[in-house]
């Protein structure tokens, strides 16, 4: 029972906390500050309930597995590696949300309002969608920094799946607010997640 206090399991954990409270205050610390601290609720900052139970899931395998065999979590490149990702994720979804600016929020936009333009500019020159692919690379490197095997499929699968389904859904409404513009646009930009064109 050592090992859960182990160097490895305080280095491990406490970067992962670290990325936890980084990420969802900072969503909502931007969204206060680009939206309006009034125009904002707890939504803001990511929390649902299948989210959490996730978290909690990975911490369980995480000490089940430190516990049971500790070596598998002493490959530091592979951690590491988990640890450059959660890095890149936050960095792709936040110039995301700093180049959209008021066009970017968190939930769906299914009416057109004047704020609302096309980026195609910066980032989205590049990634369609760089909030979700941000959220992708941060999630599962969450996962590969904690060397959790299962988790780390897991969570690629799932939020993979999440946004499979979302990206079409929101494009839908893309399109119809800039019409062909949309269209070229996503011709010539990939959406930023694997097999979701």
């Amino acid at each position: 029972m050592t090992e859960i206090l182990s160097y490895t399991a305080c280095r491990q954990l406490s970067q992962m906390f670290f990325a936890i409270v980084f990420f969802h205050s900072s969503e909502y610390f931007l969204a206060a500050i680009i939206h309006g601290r009034s125009n904002i609720t707890l939504r803001s900052l990511l929390l649902s309930k299948h989210y959490v139970l996730a978290m909690i899931f990975s911490v369980l395998e995480y000490s089940i597995e430190i516990v049971l065999v500790p070596e598998m979590k002493e490959h530091w490149v592979i951690s590491d590696l988990g640890l450059a990702l959660v890095v890149i994720g936050e960095i792709i979804r936040k110039m995301g949300i700093l180049t959209a600016w008021k066009a970017f929020t968190h939930l769906i936009k299914i009416y057109h309002d004047n704020d609302h333009k096309l980026i195609t500019h910066g980032i989205y020159g590049y990634i369609r969608h760089p909030g979700y692919c941000g959220f992708l690379v941060w999630s599962v490197g969450t996962q590969i920094m904690l060397c959790n095997p299962i988790s780390t499929i897991a969570f690629a699968a799932v939020v993979w799946r999440f946004f499979a389904k979302r990206i079409p859904y929101e494009e839908f409404f893309l399109r119809q607010f800039f019409g062909r513009e949309y269209e070229r646009y996503a011709q010539r930009v990939g959406s930023g997640v694997p097999f979701v064109k």
